[in-house]
């Protein structure tokens, strides 16, 4: 795949992009080693396509994520665990959106240009988007944590494939922490559904 280099000021708007999304608490990890957010002089400023069919098509699925914890923020009568994590999906996901929109932004990148990107790993169906806003109760509980745990399994696999062919090193240590994060959602949600 050809390797793209920023621009000296693209690596400066990612870094800024960056500190300001407070991902990690300010730091990232990359295989297990932590490091600090690249600066202006630090980042290698590198990607390839497979950094861009992550990020862009994450931002989509991410966005998706939100509109479906925030679904069920809007009812009443919902278990107050799953309140919680609705909550927690939203705190998560809204910085990561920012960051990896400011990386597209930077890399000039379009899905135009990505014609091969998969938009819908793991997305929910505009059906199962209404049946979402039409349940109630213990069943609108149930369905949320059923469709997220399929959503985070999407991303999951959306970022095992950046960590296999990705370049970007932020890119890389933002996949590893979608993989973590949701992994341990996905186990919470799991035991959510056994007790409800």
């Amino acid at each position: 795949m050809r390797t793209t280099h920023i621009t000296f000021i693209a690596a400066g708007i990612l870094a800024a992009a960056l500190t300001l999304s407070g991902c990690s608490n300010g730091t990232s990890v990359a295989g297990g080693t932590p490091s600090t957010p690249a600066s202006a002089g630090e980042s290698t400023g590198t990607f390839n396509d497979a950094d861009v069919s992550f990020a862009m098509p994450m931002v989509e699925h991410h966005t998706q994520a939100i509109t479906m914890a925030q679904t069920v923020l809007d009812k009443t009568g919902v278990d107050p665990r799953v309140t919680a994590l609705a909550e927690r999906i939203k705190a998560a996901q809204g910085p990561e959106i920012t960051m990896m929109s400011s990386w597209v932004t930077a890399w000039s990148a379009t899905d135009t240009s990505m014609p091969g990107m998969d938009m819908s790993t793991g997305s929910m169906t505009d059906g199962d988007m209404a049946a979402l806003v039409a349940a109630t109760g213990p069943a609108a509980d149930r369905l949320f944590l059923e469709q997220m745990i399929q959503h985070h399994q999407g991303a999951i696999d959306m970022a095992n494939a950046e960590l296999t062919d990705g370049q970007n090193p932020d890119a890389r240590a933002l996949a590893t922490k979608i993989i973590a994060d949701q992994t341990a959602q996905i186990t919470e949600m799991h035991d959510l559904l056994a007790g409800l």
